[in-house]
């Protein structure tokens, strides 16, 4: 079958062999427990440092090793989709969270946090959505108080990807309640903090192994060494660093729509129906082949975007194009896989039922695709 053409070096591949390692012995044996147990070991986490699988575009002097790469961040979200490995937050703590602090961070909050956030010691959250505003982020309620040498803070957030587990969280927060978008700042809230409370870890239809919970803040003291980047900036802060993250949802979604095909494929050659193999069917034949050139068309888009995203060119509309897009071509794929599968595809026994679940999320977090439409919309300028 035609591959596009790869971006990555023998480098890269070398890498995204110690990756594949790594999750065979550390993740797969385990993942089955931790969707029982709704989130993973935070053992895995530190050996996931020990292994250099975190934070790698981290400067050497916090413990990273200085590679500002995507293609690497792709790799490792590539093989944690090939294998279900839903419950790991590596992608979200790498690709999203951690990059704030590295771009924002004086050198005080670099040294207290980027080491332990390299070596896993450190689980970080980002915590934006509340319970009233989803994509809204102008809607967040959550406000801060200047105490002077402190903040007070209060509210609350939900569907906290890390929730449970994380040791670092930046929080979104009104902190000027008249300033409109310009009266968010970004405070780093961490574990142990008093009035700082986590809810349940929320039951999900999938990633079930990773833990997403509701967080409260109750008259929490954050010091003023706590304000990440520029008090009322926290907006601006948040434009400027989601369209990496929106790629990086976009990597994971068509690893994901190259694991459902290979999956199909599979399936469609050894399953027999009426005394030959499904895939032998003109209709099962024609759905494969269009899946096959849609995902040759996503990974050929999503290499692009990395590319783009190395040399600095990926703006908003771009990010959002390549976010919803790629999504919605993962929940179409996965939902064409199961029916492919037949009652088998309805097991959770059988990977693509797994993945069915673990994709419907793809096209809400991170901005619907309702949102993503509407960046690119006001891009055109209508």
């Amino acid at each position: 079958m035609a591959q596009p053409t790869s971006i990555n070096t023998q480098e890269h591949e070398d890498f995204r062999a110690m990756a594949r390692a790594f999750l065979e012995k550390e993740v797969v044996p385990h993942h089955e427990q931790w969707e029982k147990d709704g989130q993973v070991s935070r053992e895995v986490w530190r050996k996931a440092g020990e292994a250099g699988l975190l934070c790698f575009d981290v400067e050497e002097q916090y413990g990273g090793m200085g590679v500002r790469d995507f293609r690497y961040n792709a790799i490792v979200a590539e093989e944690i989709s090939k294998v279900g490995a839903s419950g790991l937050g590596f992608p979200v703590h790498t690709d999203i969270i951690v990059p704030y602090i590295s771009s924002l961070g004086t050198e005080e909050q670099k040294q207290r946090w980027l080491p332990g956030l390299v070596s896993g010691e450190l689980i970080s959250a980002i915590a934006m959505t509340e319970p009233g505003a989803g994509s809204d982020l102008q809607g967040l309620k959550t406000s801060a108080v200047d105490k002077g040498d402190h903040w007070v803070l209060n509210g609350s957030k939900t569907f906290i990807s890390n929730g449970i587990m994380s040791d670092v969280v930046i929080v979104v927060a009104k902190t000027d309640p008249d300033a409109g978008h310009m009266g968010f700042s970004l405070l780093v809230v961490e574990r142990g903090m008093a009035g700082f409370e986590r809810g349940r870890n929320l039951d999900k239809m999938g990633l079930k192994a990773q833990d997403t919970a509701e967080l409260f803040f109750d008259n929490v003291e954050v010091p003023k060494d706590n304000l990440l980047g520029t008090e009322g900036h926290g907006f601006i802060h948040l434009m400027e660093n989601l369209p990496q993250e929106r790629v990086s949802i976009a990597c994971i979604a068509v690893a994901a729509c190259e694991h459902v095909l290979d999956l199909c494929l599979g399936y469609a050659k050894e399953r027999e129906a009426f005394g030959k193999p499904i895939g032998k069917f003109q209709h099962n034949r024609f759905l494969l082949a269009e899946m096959a050139t849609e995902v040759y068309i996503a990974r050929t888009f999503v290499n692009e975007c990395i590319t783009k995203l190395n040399a600095g060119e990926v703006d908003t509309s771009l990010a959002s194009m390549a976010k919803w897009w790629t999504t919605e071509l993962q929940k179409k794929l996965v939902d064409q896989g199961v029916q492919l599968h037949g009652g088998y595809g309805y097991m959770m026994e059988y990977p693509i039922a797994k993945a069915y679940v673990d994709s419907r999320i793809q096209t809400i977090y991170g901005g619907t695709t309702e949102i993503q439409k509407e960046i690119i919309g006001r891009g055109l300028g209508i």
